[in-house]
């Protein structure tokens, strides 16, 4: 079985150390040599070396020294060896060092008394402790603190020995008596903490006895203080009402440490509003006190705990909140925006938005290099303010409008995304029924795409004499070129520099001040050109049913396939960086040859199928929606046979206001059924992997738990015999990039008893792994070891990979970062592309973007 370790140093294996060259330098009279050697001694000893041969010489040459070095070095030294034979006896030169021990806690130096004190907190062998018990108690009074606060650190480890009531019959009596005259901060706080390790009773009697003075103990003390409180609420709930009014008399403590675990204490044992308003406000506190970047995320964390739950109170925190974001650094903006994005309401909705205005106003004044970034997320936040509430909009558009022009800005994108245009264009197609409104839309789209054609034929010309002379004048364009996902999901080839800030050559006239479609266009969007062109043939179509003029339609339909023609040339034109992509281009096409063969079964798809398609796609996205809004309300909350507590009929003699509101609020809880967690027991049921048979002599089975980088078995061992089974070993194995943590360890398990063992394994990549293993054990009546074969686990990642939501956007932003594309040939019988499709999604656990 593995010792436990109480000791660790790094040791070069480089130049190990030889055992003579070590006793030779222990036998001489120089200090630093034999400082030295011992350190060598123990290394080796920590690195598996037995080295026998050295305890004599240690005894002779190394206990006499005065050096308060080498007396540490020797108690390291004494602490690490081994002390029992295999049958667990006392080694017979152990008691050679009894004397010299004993010698040190009586000895004239602090610093040799108090080393020797916790020394003795890690010995386990009662036969060296017992003789030395007489001059641990007399230390408990030496003047010094350092000697005092190490020997209740003593007697506390002595009387948790498996003796330790025998040998230290009255200790919790004589640390109570210290713990009442002792003046030392941490000498008080190591008697409590004995008291509360080893007489539970007597550390709650001491806390209540002295609760009016609980706030004028030391930080180390009131932390202990607030771990009991801890411990005697999770046992005796219904006690928890007057331990609650010494933490909130602690949240005025001078400490931050104790003032950020009383806020958390505070969270996990109540649910009273003042309770959670408290803790809300300490955190609040916490976060604009503290400058510790970490310290600031972690309070994040537990605010944003705290909105998931208590989202009513922290409503009323939302602008404390946001003086988070006066941080500079982006983790702390971003995770204070997405808490205070989920808080805003019509209350406090105008102060939220002009708050990040005068944010969006400072990042231009500002020299920080991560300002366009910030101003990014900050742009977002505003927009998804518009979004919710659309009366905050008109307050915003003159904000947003400012950043149109900043080309480096990627806030702008957000505005001028090709997107926006999409959708916008999409509308007028569908929704332009009336002459003027249709005739307005075609105005409106020409004037937006500007004069045709985008370039002249002499312009082209020019175009290729420069590539042929200055092939590298436009390497910047053409450079690195890869598929770029287009909004549709389909691919086109982009280039390096029209990702970043694609600069348009001079011969093509276009920028954002000759409009915002046109500067898209040319910059190589012909998804949207597409799009541009469905626009146009909807609305053409559309002018022949409402316009009886043929004059005007002939005339809007010339217009057209003049535009849909200087589109095509502009994409096989060699100005551009890429060339149109074969799905825009059939798209283009098919617009051209519908205008010369209109048909009304064509015209009824163009101009009626879409919308349909439109309202089928937001009928079933709404009938989703209704079907897990019932899933939820059809979760059981109470059972049938549940007790109700009327709190109104409850005695309130003796209550304050927060043990009342914390009684209410456990009885909501009760009522919703936020106390019942049964819903994880089930899922772990469906997990559970049975290792060996029902006729085996030890039954196992095991559940697995994948969490990122870590695999972790819980592993239940139910001896079935009615033979004590001595020995019992789990051996795994496993294959793949999977790696075992720790070494197995021998149990002994009862008959008819189980054993429950956990298991560490480290995963190194996503393949399939298998772990493989048995089960060891021996038995009073039988001397040969009986071996139990466990059936194999195969550890599959994708079972333990969960569906989740993410934006269009920021997939396939993801997706162009990390190029996860690969070409892969599958043979499969499936024909239909869309049930291919769904296979693949069931099969991966991913959702599907665009369904």
């Amino acid at each position: 079985m593995e010792k436990s370790c109480t000791l660790l140093i790094h040791f070069d294996k480089g130049t190990p150390a030889i055992a003579n060259e070590i006793k030779e330098a222990l036998e001489g009279n120089d200090v630093p040599a034999k400082i030295d050697a011992m350190k060598k001694a123990v290394m080796l000893l920590l690195n598996g070396e037995t080295l026998p041969q050295l305890f004599i010489t240690i005894v002779r040459y190394v206990l006499p020294s005065e050096d308060h070095t080498v007396q540490k070095l020797l108690l390291l030294f004494l602490e690490i060896i081994e002390k029992t034979d295999l049958k667990g006896r006392i080694l017979p030169e152990m008691i050679l060092i009894c004397q010299n021990l004993r010698n040190n806690l009586q000895h004239p130096n602090e610093y040799i008394r108090g080393v020797t004190l916790r020394f003795l907190c890690r010995l386990n062998e009662a036969e060296i402790i017992e003789p030395l018990i007489p001059s641990v108690l007399q230390n408990l009074e030496h003047r010094h603190p350092f000697i005092r606060r190490n020997a209740i650190l003593a007697v506390m480890s002595i009387y948790k020995l498996p003796q330790g009531e025998q040998l230290l019959v009255d200790a919790p009596e004589m640390i109570e008596k210290v713990l009442s005259t002792e003046q030392d901060p941490s000498a008080k706080r190591n008697a409590f903490l004995m008291l509360f390790n080893c007489a539970h009773d007597r550390a709650i009697n001491y806390l209540l006895t002295h609760v009016d003075r609980v706030s004028e103990w030391g930080e180390l003390l009131q932390m202990v203080v607030l771990e009991l409180i801890r411990k005697v609420c999770r046992t005796n709930r219904g006690e928890k009402g007057k331990y609650i009014k010494i933490i909130i008399s602690l949240l005025n403590a001078p400490s931050t440490a104790v003032i950020y675990e009383c806020a958390g204490t505070l969270v996990s044992l109540s649910s009273a509003p003042t309770a959670i308003r408290a803790a809300a406000n300490t955190y609040c506190q916490l976060l604009l006190s503290q400058s510790d970047n970490n310290v600031k995320l972690i309070v994040l964390d537990r605010l944003n705990e705290l909105k998931s739950s208590h989202s009513d109170i922290m409503v009323d925190l939302i602008m404390d909140v946001l003086r988070a974001l006066s941080s500079p650094n982006l983790d702390i903006q971003r995770k204070t925006l997405d808490i205070v994005l989920e808080l805003v309401t019509p209350r406090n909705i105008n102060e939220v938005v002009l708050l990040l205005k005068k944010e969006v106003m400072k990042t231009q004044s500002g020299e920080h290099e991560k300002n366009g970034e910030y101003r990014q997320m900050l742009i977002q936040a505003i927009h998804s303010c518009a979004i919710k509430f659309p009366e905050v909009a008109s307050t915003v558009v003159h904000l947003m409008m400012d950043f149109l022009g900043d080309s480096n800005v990627a806030s702008a994108i957000d505005i001028r995304a090709a997107r926006v245009c999409s959708c916008a264009l999409w509308i007028i197609g569908e929704y332009c029924l009336s002459p003027s409104e249709v005739e307005s839309g075609i105005a409106t789209i020409k004037q937006c795409l500007g004069e045709l054609p985008f370039y002249s034929v002499s312009e082209e010309a020019e175009a290729t004499d420069a590539s042929k002379k200055t092939p590298q004048s436009n390497s910047i364009t053409v450079s690195s070129r890869r598929p770029a996902i287009l909004a549709d999901g389909t691919y086109a080839t982009q280039s390096a520099a029209s990702e970043t800030a694609f600069s348009p050559p001079t011969i093509v006239q276009g920028s954002l001040t000759s409009g915002n479609l046109r500067y898209l266009l040319l910059t190589g969007d012909f998804f949207l050109a597409a799009v541009v062109a469905c626009t146009l043939t909807k609305l053409v179509l559309r002018l022949e049913e409402v316009q009886p003029s043929k004059v005007e339609v002939n005339k809007a339909t010339t217009q057209a396939l003049l535009i849909f023609v200087s589109l095509l040339q502009l994409g096989q034109s060699p100005v551009l960086p890429h060339p149109i992509d074969n799905d825009s281009y059939d798209r283009i096409v098919l617009c051209i040859r519908l205008f010369c063969n209109t048909g009304d079964e064509i015209r009824k798809i163009w101009l009626q199928s879409c919308r349909q398609s439109f309202v089928k796609m937001l009928s079933e996205k709404q009938l989703q929606e209704t079907e897990e809004l019932k899933a939820k309300a059809q979760v059981s909350h109470a059972q049938p046979d549940d007790l109700i507590d009327f709190y109104h009929l409850k005695s309130r003699k003796g209550m304050s206001q927060l043990e009342l509101e914390d009684e209410v609020q456990d009885d909501l809880k009760r009522a919703t059924g936020e106390f019942v967690k049964d819903a994880d027991d089930a899922n772990k049921l469906n997990r559970i992997l049975q290792l060996t048979g029902f006729s085996d002599p030890v039954y196992a089975e095991a559940y697995v738990t994948v969490h990122h980088y870590d695999i972790v078995l819980d592993i239940t061992v139910i001896n079935r015999t009615r033979e004590t089974l001595q020995n019992l070993c789990l051996e795994l194995a496993t294959m793949g990039d999977l790696k075992l943590v720790e070494r197995p360890q021998n149990y002994t398990v009862a008959p008819e008893s189980s054993k429950q063992i956990k298991v560490n394994i480290k995963v190194s990549s996503t393949e399939t792994g298998v772990i493989f293993g048995n089960i060891v054990y021996e038995t009073s009546n039988v001397l040969e070891r009986t071996v139990v074969v466990l059936n194999d686990i195969h550890i599959d990642i994708m079972d333990y990979i969960s569906p989740a939501v993410c934006m269009d956007t920021a997939f396939r932003t993801m997706w162009a970062e990390f190029e996860w594309e690969n070409k892969v040939a599958v043979n499969t019988v499936i024909k239909n592309e869309k049930e291919f499709l769904d296979h693949i999604i069931k099969s991966t656990n991913m959702k599907c973007l665009t369904a």
